[in-house]
């Protein structure tokens, strides 16, 4: 076990459960995500970061970094081939934050329904990106009820046709449509005009991915024949298109995944990332422990409850009207609504 003081961590100050935890073994200094410069990593041997660092050339050059964890899903904040040639070891904490958007869809869409008056038996469901996020919508989706239609290139072609349709065919059939892909340049500004144009009128669109798989201009032109749209994230963050905000029916500052079960599992990858990098041993099965009661995950009983009980439980639960209120009267503060957020307990069902 490598118990060496002299290795240097940069951290994100807004990542939580990790003051403390790495301290016994190395020197570690906390800064605000997106200020961490090139400067603050010139003898860092480790980053743990979220997608506000963005890690590449203008970052790492001259650096001694040999390894960067992120406490995010997402990864398109780091450029993989600058960091294969210099070494860099890149890992993600994969499907941390998937139960907490799963229900972020759920308690939105509902939400949106019941303001609208929409009824939503027999809608079909589209899912875009079926990964540890999609596959966890899907399967609540199916258990609600809903017919469910997947759309996932890649593992389409690794998996077979049998679980998956092509994106035209999810598009013309769903009555709503929710991304779930990451950011790639195949699915930057995938949902354009011809995307939305093949949508039926009234289909509601859920993004609780990246704002930049949408190309908001031609979400502005579709929105008058669509049903009610729910936007998380959002081209150009921490910036929002106001008018674009102003259109849509739920709006948030990327918060989705943003539950107590999230953040434990994001911060308890990274730690554990950095961990067995360096080989310290004490910290191979870290996972944050705190003193606060009653956050524990809530097991639901929503097996065929009809839709008003359905939405009534999950507001109870999560309600989104609330972070949307918060976000909408004060969008400039976008940064500040996430840093400073009250992580939710997380639901499920069988």
């Amino acid at each position: 076990m490598i118990m060496d003081k002299r290795i240097k961590i940069v951290a994100d100050d807004a990542i939580p459960f990790l003051r403390g935890v790495l301290e016994p073994y190395a020197e570690v200094v906390y800064l605000p995500g997106a200020l961490i410069s090139s400067t603050d990593v010139m003898d860092a041997d480790a980053l743990i970061i979220r997608t506000r660092t963005v890690c590449g050339a203008s970052l790492l050059d001259g650096s001694s970094v040999r390894m960067i964890a992120t406490a995010t899903i997402g990864t398109d904040h780091i450029d993989f081939p600058y960091c294969d040639a210099r070494g860099i070891v890149v890992k993600n904490a994969a499907g941390c934050n998937a139960g907490g958007v799963m229900n972020y869809v759920f308690s939105a869409l509902y939400g949106a329904a019941s303001r609208k008056a929409i009824r939503l038996d027999g809608y079909t469901m589209g899912v875009i990106g079926v990964g540890n996020v999609g596959s966890r919508v899907s399967r609540m989706a199916k258990y609600l009820g809903f017919n469910v239609l997947q759309n996932d290139p890649p593992r389409m072609e690794a998996e077979g046709p049998d679980e998956f349709c092509s994106l035209e065919e999810l598009l013309e059939q769903s009555r709503i449509v929710t991304l779930h892909v990451p950011l790639l340049p195949t699915t930057r500004g995938m949902a354009d005009d011809a995307f939305f144009a093949r949508m039926q009128p009234g289909t509601i669109f859920i993004n609780a991915s990246r704002g930049e798989v949408v190309d908001d201009d031609a979400l502005k032109r579709a929105i008058p024949r669509l049903g009610p749209v729910i936007i998380d994230t959002w081209n150009n963050e921490p910036a929002v298109d106001l008018d674009l905000l102003g259109m849509v029916d739920i709006a948030t500052p990327h918060i989705a995944g943003y539950s107590y079960q999230g953040k434990q599992n994001g911060t308890a990858a990274a730690v554990r990332a950095v961990a067995r990098f360096f080989g310290i041993d004490p910290l191979f099965e870290f996972f944050p422990k705190t003193e606060q009661l009653n956050l524990e995950s809530i097991k639901l009983d929503l097996k065929g409850k009809p839709q008003g009980e359905v939405t009534s439980v999950l507001q109870y639960n999560y309600p989104i009207f609330t972070d949307d209120f918060m976000f909408r009267m004060a969008p400039e503060r976008f940064e500040q609504i996430r840093s400073n957020y009250q992580y939710r307990r997380e639901f499920y069902t069988d």
